[in-house]
């Protein structure tokens, strides 16, 4: 749909009375709708297959056929397409009717234009929230779509082709793995592109909450239950009925919310918090965790039989540092995301922050690449972000993880080692032209020259 129709509301009016249309016609009109008019069912039907209308408003009765049979192809070809009916006074039972049929209104003759153009403008609204909701569906499921997750290694290959199997059912899934590696986007990803994406996606950190709070998190509370508990809320597992519970850090639970999330995924019921009502949910389980959960049964601090509810297909998330040549997509991703966010002029990476960026052992995994990239971006003032827009810290984590020795002689020798191992492959790309390789280093040509020399390479004195 459009975004002028959306706007300007089209409306179909069918009546086999001339003045009823034309009234209609033209008070819908003034009100800035367009509008076509049908004699009968036929014509209307024919007016609804071609155009793209946003309401259709049609009497009842009508010769030879009724407006009910309008409203049933109606249902059956456009079920959101609001139709309001026109019933004559003394025949609402053709309304009720018309209504268990699915009309959206009706109104009774003798009526008003005022009372018409408020029925339809309800009716223009449904449409346009009906549209903004599908829109947003659309755009949250492309957001989330596996290929939307940057990661070309073997290690990704092997999570994607799991999840991908996973998300067509209901199964319950344990994403497993160190912070920051993107658990959350892949158990997004999973819900959008599941059965159950038209549902809600609701999480629960169990890590950002107090033992006291997270059991009236998890199932809600009734008005008194505890002090400052003024009204009945509803926990996370009633919000996420028919859709999916995000539970991070699940290992964080105690044993008496293990206990509790246990019934709920046997049972599929639970009361609320001070409250003796069962409420029955269908709710799908995806559970993360940063620890072993296994050596947490193990040490009697998870319960084994809750572990194995949760576990029924288990997605191991590698750490950032194990597939190392997913570092140059994500950051040009990264990139991207961010350029557009703060509308700077940043075009690429130089080779020598990507060599940093590959060296470096990501401890924060992608959330803090992203980090990385983003203070880069910000602080960068050329067109390519260079090494030294990259964060301070990375070179203490560096050290560790190339186990270079603390001799700060030996440390500079490495890097002056590596900065020339840049220019060189640089210099080999461009077929040793000094202006191109300034350029993709992104520092001065004369900087380049001083930096030749001082290795002893030699290029195209371009």
């Amino acid at each position: 749909m459009t975004a002028e129709s959306l706007t300007a509301g089209h409306v179909l009016v069918v009546d086999d009375e001339p003045g009823m249309r034309r009234m209609i016609s033209r008070a819908l009109e003034r009100d800035g709708y367009r509008v076509k008019t049908a004699s009968g069912v036929e014509e209307g039907l024919a007016l609804f297959r071609d155009g793209n209308f946003d309401l259709v408003i049609s009497d009842i009765v009508m010769e030879p056929q009724s407006g009910l049979v309008l409203l049933d192809e109606i249902r059956q070809k456009a079920p959101q397409l609001p139709v309001i009916m026109i019933t004559a006074y003394g025949t609402v039972e053709n309304a009720v009717e018309a209504m268990k049929r699915g009309a959206f209104d009706y109104v009774t003759k003798p009526f008003s234009v005022e009372e018409l153009s408020i029925v339809a403008q309800k009716a223009l609204e449904r449409v346009r929230l009906l549209n903004e909701r599908a829109y947003l569906r659309e755009e949250m499921s492309r957001h989330y779509d596996f290929e939307g997750i940057v990661g070309n290694s073997p290690a990704m290959s092997k999570v994607f082709a799991v999840a991908e199997s996973v998300s067509k059912t209901s199964a319950n899934v344990l994403v497993s793995g160190e912070s920051g590696t993107g658990k959350e986007l892949l158990a997004r990803s999973i819900h959008f592109n599941g059965p159950r994406k038209n549902g809600p996606f609701v999480v629960l950190n169990c890590g950002a909450l107090p033992e006291g709070v997270l059991e009236s998190e998890l199932f809600g509370h009734e008005r008194g239950a505890f002090t400052g508990a003024v009204r009945q809320r509803k926990g996370r597992f009633e919000l996420a009925h028919e859709g999916t519970l995000f539970i991070d850090e699940v290992g964080e639970l105690s044993l008496s919310s293990q206990v509790r999330l246990l019934r709920v995924l046997q049972e599929k019921e639970f009361e609320r918090v001070g409250g003796d009502e069962t409420i029955r949910v269908d709710v799908r389980i995806i559970a993360a965790t940063n620890k072993d959960l296994r050596q947490e049964v193990q040490k009697g601090r998870f319960r084994e039989d809750l572990f194995y509810r949760l576990h029924v297909v288990d997605i191991p998330m590698p750490p950032l540092r194990e597939r190392k040549e997913d570092i140059e997509p994500l950051a040009s991703f990264f990139l991207r995301r961010y350029v557009r966010e703060t509308g700077k002029q940043v075009a690429s990476i130089s080779p020598m922050a990507m060599e940093v960026l590959r060296r470096y052992a990501w401890p924060g995994n992608v959330r803090e690449l992203e980090n990385a990239i983003e203070r880069a971006v910000v602080l960068c003032r050329g067109e390519t972000i260079a090494h030294g827009d990259l964060p301070m810290g990375m070179g203490g984590e560096a050290r560790s993880s190339l186990e270079i020795p603390e001799d700060e002689m030996n440390l500079t020798q490495m890097l002056d080692d590596l900065e020339r191992q840049i220019i060189v492959r640089t210099l080999e790309k461009v077929s040793g032209s000094q202006t191109k390789a300034a350029k993709i280093l992104g520092i001065a040509r004369t900087t380049l020259r001083y930096k030749m020399e001082k290795h002893g390479l030699v290029g195209v004195d371009d």
